[in-house]
């Protein structure tokens, strides 16, 4: 009776303990950037639908630099919609700094996604150093106003794709060998 028992434990109940590329890649993730967690990781994988059906880490580093690249796009909207508005021609060039970083961020990113989806030799490292330059985009629009003393109106922003950004990155870093 103990043998059937053991047997139907591990026909029926081990098979549900087994976890998914996207908690594999997360746990991973985590355990290199406990100050972003499991829980925001799984979180930013599960708005987007593709992630349930991504196989490895590969496409869930595409899929990271999508999101990434979406985020980017809606802050670079938000920039021009403010730079627009904005009467003091000293803060609408700091606004144009964070235009322009987070422009070559969304083609960057782009970049990344392309080689990341497409699989191409050498690929993976053209997408690391693609999403590292993207990472930079936040920090260099925030430094914009800390340089002049000024309060950024893009904080929340700069601090969400500095965490989409560093997900990507991680994701797509993992899949690289490391050095000899």
């Amino acid at each position: 009776m103990k043998l059937v028992s053991s047997v139907l434990f591990a026909l029926l109940i081990l098979p549900m303990c087994r976890s998914s590329p996207l908690q594999d890649t997360c746990r991973s993730f985590a355990a290199g950037h406990p100050s972003i967690g499991y829980d925001y990781c799984i979180r930013i994988f599960q708005a987007d639908k593709a992630s349930a059906e991504a196989t490895d880490a590969r496409g869930l580093a595409a899929i990271a630099a999508r999101l990434a690249e979406a985020k980017a796009n809606a802050t670079a909207a938000r920039v021009a919609s403010m730079s627009a508005l904005e009467g003091d021609a000293r803060r609408r060039d700091r606004l144009s700094v964070c235009a322009e970083v987070y422009s070559d961020a969304v083609d960057q990113l782009d970049q990344a996604e392309e080689e990341l989806a497409h699989g191409a030799e050498g690929g993976i490292d053209d997408a690391v150093t693609q999403l590292s330059a993207a990472l930079d985009a936040p920090e260099t629009c925030e430094d914009a106003f800390r340089e002049a003393d000024d309060t950024s109106p893009l904080a929340a922003e700069d601090a969400e794709f500095k965490k989409l950004a560093t997900v990507a990155l991680a994701v797509a870093a993992s899949l690289t060998p490391p050095p000899a």
